[in-house]
């Protein structure tokens, strides 16, 4: 595995929240949604209330970004804290009953009422790029 995927992995693996970012009646918008990634890392999940600005914006424009990061607010940040900006379009799943399910209730069991409860929606980010940025360098990683 190469480098770049290394440090995608090791970033997913521990953190469990990103800030989403849509477009809205042309105003950015900014939410924090705890997601999941798929082995082959093509496609992110997270769940919302389609009774949102976020799920309103996604439905009006489906070009989204995200951030992950590894922050601990401490100076040894300048060195080591990692964020991954993920580029991607997002639309609903209509189905709930299926393996992308499974995989976003394995890394957040908690939120299973939440994912079940009729009026969320489960949405699913079709990953175009990653970009992994440091204090000293930035990497891609187009996902094809």
């Amino acid at each position: 595995m190469n480098q770049v995927k290394k440090i995608l992995r090791e970033l997913i693996r521990t953190q469990y929240f990103a800030v989403l970012n849509t477009l809205g009646e042309g105003l950015p918008y900014s939410n924090l949604v705890s997601f999941a990634i798929t082995d082959d890392l093509r496609l992110l999940i997270f769940v919302t209330d389609r009774n949102t600005r976020k799920f309103s914006n996604i439905r009006e424009n489906s070009n989204i970004s995200l951030l992950i990061d590894n922050r601990t607010n401490r100076p040894s940040d300048i060195s080591q804290a990692i964020a991954v900006t993920v580029i991607g379009a997002a639309h609903e799943e209509e189905d709930k009953k299926n393996s992308l399910k499974d995989i976003f209730l394995a890394r957040h069991p908690r939120l299973r009422q939440f994912v079940d409860n009729p009026n969320n929606a489960m949405i699913l980010v079709a990953v175009s790029e990653y970009i992994i940025a440091g204090f000293d360098k930035t990497q891609r990683l187009v996902v094809s």
